[in-house]
Order: C-alpha cells, then structure tokens, then sequence
C-alpha cells in the first residue's frame, strides 16, 4: 500500500518543525491539514508556516481558498487524495501535518461524505436562535458531534445541525448520527494508504506558557493589523471573520469596540488553551498512535526511528 506518515498533536507542540525535520531526512512534502489555513491572507492569526521555516520543502493546501468562501472537510480529503497521489509518483513521501483531526480522519479512514445542500428554510430559522439554544439542539441531536465543535460558532452549529438532521434520515447500522457516518468508514469507504501517526505531546503547565508566548509573539508581529485588513481591504464581514473563530473572533470583537485588548487577550488565551484540550481529547481516541514529547531529544530520534523502519 501506499505509505503516508501523519504528523499531528496539539496547537503549540512543534508540529510544523518536526514535519519538516522528518521531511528533510526521508524525502517527504507535506500537505498541511489545518481548517483554517487553506484560507488566504489568514496567516499570524492561524500561526502559518513561513517560508522560511519551510527551509524549502514543498508544502500544500495552504493559501487555496478566499476567507469569502466556505471550505469543507469534503473538499480537504479530495484536495488532499489528489496531493498524496502526487507526492507518491515523484516517489517521494507524504506528511500529512495538523491539529484538525476531523481532516485528516477524513484521509486516513477513506470516509465518504454524502452531498448535504444547504437548506435555507431551515437555516432562517436556526439564525433567530441563540448561541445556546443551537448548541443544546445538537447535543440532543449528535452528541458525539457537539463533543469536538466550537460551541461559541453559530455558523458552524447550524450547519452541524443541517446536516445532522439530513443524515438522520439515512439508517446506519451503528447508529444515525453525522459522528457515527464519518467514523464507520468501514461501511462508507476504506483506506487506500497504510499509515503511521506520530502525535507530538509537551506537558500541559508548558503547553499552556507555549500558547501564551506564542499568541503574544503574533499580536507584535502585527496579527491585529492582519485582521483589520481583511476586513477593511478584502471586505470579509465582521460576521464572517467572527465565524472562523479563536483569534479571528476576539480580534473581530476588539476591532468593533465590544472588547478592551487586555480582556481580548485574556479570552483568546484561555479559548485557545480550551481549544488544544479538545485536540487531545480527538487525537487520543487512536491507540495506535506513536506519541512523544518533542522536547526530550531521545524522544525525536525514537520517532525517526519508527519513520525509517515504518518505509522499509
């Protein structure tokens, strides 16, 4: 089978290095599987991979879409299939690397996902309620579902409970459910790619300091003024930069006044924090998972070790 090694782990772990590391050594390119990185002109904000840090390995499914447009997991896994087919005929190895576990579940398990128009009837009505109200209905609708989304995002709650309610319709075996369709790929699809995860896990009390300094270090580095550009020059409304959530949200939210920067930073330090245990929680569901901390150097070389004999 074809070979596919995934980088993944918690926002803050060194992902991004690592994959680059393990790229350098064995001749990969990797294919980035973040949600809100295929967007362009969403870089400090999403914590991008610079060019530099790049250290000229191919990377993709970055910058491949306008933040004006909507980008599904649908269209991540055919993206992403397409790459990997690539990578492979120049005989070279894909890494898939990210902190969106419900991407690159999507490619690993071969899951397909039915068509889900858009329902207007319904989403006018869903709109007129709130925050709370959404996330209860899709709690009682899905709960695996309202386990892994960000509950402080209306466009995302809608469109869970859109297409929970289609699916509902179609009788699975394990249960009718969005969350048990995309899991039971064994009924829906199955992998064309042997793979091996190495998941990348630090501490929580230096996880939690890493997030800090390195959500300050973007604000310097001008993540505000990144913001107010996309809306003032791309026009990307409040409302939909709000929708895209975490940094995007808070900044939308200092930009229009509703909150002081301190306080902005406060909230966006804990939401990212609340952010990174609900990756660990997805990302612990695999026990076949290699896991290790990057910053105990024995470890990194343990995982180089398991890459090279897993390309045997």
């Amino acid at each position: 089978m074809n070979k596919v090694i995934i980088i993944l782990g918690q926002t803050s772990t060194g992902k991004s290095d690592f994959a680059v590391s393990v790229a350098q050594k064995f001749g990969g390119e990797i294919i980035s599987a973040d949600s809100r990185q295929v967007y362009r002109g969403m870089d400090l904000g999403t914590g991008k991979i610079t060019k530099k840090e790049m250290q000229k390995i191919p990377h993709y499914l970055l910058d491949v879409v306008s933040p004006k447009k909507t980008f599904s997991v649908s269209d991540f896994q055919k993206l992403a299939n397409k790459k990997i087919n690539e990578i492979i005929k120049r005989k070279n190895i894909p890494i898939i690397c990210g902190g969106t576990g419900f991407y690159i579940d999507a490619v690993v398990n071969g899951t397909t996902f039915p068509e889900v128009p858009p329902d207007a009837k319904l989403r006018e009505k869903l709109s007129k309620k709130s925050i709370n109200e959404l996330f209860t209905m899709l709690e009682k609708l899905d709960k695996d579902r309202a386990k892994n989304i960000d509950k402080n995002n209306p466009v995302r709650l809608i469109r869970a409970i859109e297409i929970t309610k289609t699916l509902g319709k179609v009788p699975l075996p394990k249960g009718d459910t969005f969350s048990a369709m995309a899991e039971n790929a064994s009924l829906l699809g199955s992998s064309r790619y042997k793979v091996l995860k190495v998941g990348l896990a630090i501490p929580p009390e230096i996880l939690k300091e890493k997030i800090k300094v390195r959500l300050l270090a973007r604000i310097k580095k001008g993540m505000l003024r990144e913001i107010k550009n996309l809306h003032e020059k791309e026009k990307i409304s409040w409302k939909r930069l709000e929708s895209l959530g975490l940094e995007y949200r808070y900044v939308s939210y200092f930009l229009q006044g509703k909150l002081a920067k301190p306080e902005m930073i406060e909230k966006l330090n804990t939401e990212i924090w609340h952010y990174a245990k609900r990756q660990k929680t997805w990302f612990k569901k695999d026990p076949n998972t290699i896991w290790i901390n990057p910053l105990e150097i024995h470890e990194k070389a343990l995982a180089l070790k398991k890459v090279k004999e897993f390309l045997k």
